[in-house]
């Protein structure tokens, strides 16, 4: 994740990790440690024949390889965060160190334990930046794979309890890595949903905060409590609740699996575009976060990812066997999660990406922040009048709104426009935007005649309905697990497995067939079958119809401004509107006995 440069602190402690920050900074340059544990084994040990040679070397080896791996992992901070190749040779060489450091430990763990005084805290560092690689490394190729890999490391230095004994040296620098250590682990638990998992870790957290915090009397016990408080409301963020026959939570994910995207027809034509890469942007006032990611960032993140599998090996270096000449197809698409990033930053990663984009591939560009309203009266109605969507500055924030001292002849500075993203419809694009203000992005021409598209969230929601905006957009949701929102709109908090099930089964038979009504389409615009193709913007499309389909026949979403919009617009007798499937989500709203919340009468009109 990338976070924006000399930016204030916002209201999140410091000390949770970044989700690229977790390399920390190098210490000043000194004398290596090999040269001070071995002064140290020669004054504490006697006269140096006294050392066996080949224990002393040992030592030497084990130190040499330390040194070098810390060195190599201090580096990681210095890589460009953009780009997806210069990175991967620095890491496959500090991939090498940490594999034989490792082993090397575990080889000579006596003599290590005898001449160097090997603790188990010292094991538990090495185990946690392994840890650290495979994370950083699922961060730059998307593969969710790695996250495995990263758990099992994190979960090794619990099970062993290398930590265990930290709490009993007076280091409080020693204390923070343990702490450290479990948010790093959280936030992989998180992104692999083991919620189970993630409650006992926090209960842990808690308990080693409060011990922290009483022995050591220090300044940082807000914040680390602040860190308690966002993991807390990040895992109750989703607002229905699906219950096994022993009130246990069922624990679902919303990644992409085999039969998740509706399959094609034999002899459907649609594009052969694949999504390549996808800027992930989180910039909503007052959303609920942990690590820099907030819920609707996380939502996206899940929609864009296949379930993960274990890698063969758990040592193996990614990416190394693979020709840097001969990439292979991606399982997933390559992402950029940038939370609250300047406009500056936003840029040069959509010109990398733009850049790298391979042929006959997409660009997905998704937005989640607050909205930026055009002031005063515009002459014209070109791409930069109608405002857009917030971007980072320094400036102060008051009650979710921006303080504006300029000019109102002039058009906003710290502000996503549709005309910014313009030079970047050369290639295939399609875009999310979740905002108050997304209907600004409505107004696009398509300049170079390229595949492009744009769904749109609605500006503004029932007042009748609950406001869940700190815990996620429901247009979000809608795109993320189309159920929960379904569930939520109608006003259930919770439900049994075996009736999620039923639903979700019925869901996939409505994806289905709203497949089929835009493929058979007479009127649709060309640019929606073009990425229909891609199994990702297929079912984002498929969930997004969905979604408005049930907005429009909700009670109370009676609004236009509560409809999601597109660009370019659907025919809405031929998807949104249409009667057939209308009937399947009274059909639907009939196996939850909420048909009572939906109109009737848009199906007798036809």
């Amino acid at each position: 994740m990338v976070r924006g440069a000399r930016q204030p602190q916002q209201p999140r402690s410091r000390l949770a990790p970044r989700l690229t920050g977790t390399v920390e900074k190098p210490p000043r340059k000194r004398k290596s440690r090999t040269e001070f544990v071995l002064k140290e084994i020669m004054s504490s040990g006697g006269a140096e024949d006294d050392i066996p040679q080949g224990e002393r070397k040992t030592v030497t080896d084990f130190c040499y390889l330390l040194d070098k791996s810390k060195q190599l992992f201090n580096g990681l901070r210095d890589l460009p965060q953009y780009g997806q190749k210069q990175w991967q040779s620095y890491f496959g060489r500090t991939f090498d160190v940490y594999t034989k450091l490792w082993k090397f430990q575990q080889q000579h763990r006596q003599v290590l334990d005898n001449r160097y005084g090997l603790k188990r805290w010292q094991i538990g560092e090495i185990a946690s930046k392994i840890g650290q690689l495979y994370y950083h490394y699922y961060l730059r190729t998307s593969e969710t794979s790695y996250l495995n890999e990263a758990f099992s490391f994190y979960s090794a230095i619990r099970q062993r309890s290398y930590y265990s004994q930290v709490n009993k040296e007076d280091r409080p620098e020693l204390v923070v890595k343990k702490l450290r250590y479990y948010a790093r682990f959280i936030v992989v638990c998180l992104l692999l949903n083991k919620m189970d998992v993630v409650k006992d870790l926090v209960k842990e957290l808690s308990d080693e905060i409060e011990d922290y915090t009483h022995r050591f009397n220090t300044e940082d016990q807000v914040e680390w409590n602040l860190v308690l408080q966002e993991v807390a409301a990040f895992i109750e963020a989703d607002p229905v609740m699906v219950l096994n026959d022993d009130n246990t939570i069922v624990i679902t994910s919303n990644r992409l699996a085999e039969t998740g995207a509706p399959l094609l027809e034999q002899g459907m034509i649609v594009g052969q575009l694949s999504l390549a890469d996808a800027l992930i942007i989180g910039n909503c006032n007052n959303q609920v976060k942990f690590s820099e990611l907030t819920v609707d960032m996380f939502r996206m993140l899940q929609a864009l990812e296949r379930e993960p599998m274990n890698l063969a090996s758990q040592m193996n270096k990614p990416g190394m066997q693979e020709s840097a000449d001969k990439p292979t197809r991606r399982e997933n698409p390559h992402k950029y999660l940038l939370y609250k990033p300047t406009f500056s930053q936003l840029y040069t990663f959509l010109a990398a990406s733009f850049k790298e984009l391979p042929a006959n591939s997409v660009l997905l560009i998704y937005l989640s922040a607050t909205g930026v309203f055009p002031t005063g009266r515009a002459d014209s109605e070109g791409p930069y009048d109608f405002g857009g969507v917030l971007t980072n500055s320094n400036r102060d924030i008051i009650n979710g709104d921006a303080i504006h001292k300029r000019n109102q002849s002039h058009k906003e500075m710290h502000c996503l426009h549709p005309g910014d993203l313009y030079p970047f419809t050369r290639k295939p694009l399609f875009i999310i935007v979740d905002s108050s203000n997304s209907v600004a992005y409505k107004n696009f021409t398509n300049l170079f005649g390229q595949p492009l598209v744009c769904l749109l969230s609605p500006t503004a929601y029932p007042k009748a309905l609950q406001d869940q905006s700190q815990r996620g957009s429901l247009f979000t949701l809608f795109l993320n697990n189309p159920l929960m929102a379904f569930l939520f709109v109608s006003g259930l908090s919770s439900m049994r497995r075996g009736l999620w099930e039923k639903c979700q089964e019925y869901l996939r038979k409505i994806n289905r067939d709203i497949a089929q009504l835009l493929t058979h389409s007479r009127s649709i615009d060309q640019a929606f079958l073009q990425f229909f193709g891609d199994e990702f913007l297929r079912l984002l499309l498929t969930r997004f119809i969905f979604c408005s389909a049930t907005m429009r026949m909700h009670k109370i979403f009676r609004e236009t401004r509560n409809y999601p919009e597109s660009y370019p617009q659907l025919p809405r007798d031929e998807t949104v509107e249409n009667p057939h499937l209308q009937k399947h989500i009274l059909e639907l709203a009939s196996i939850l006995d909420v048909r009572n919340v939906f109109l009737e009468s848009t199906i007798d009109d036809y």
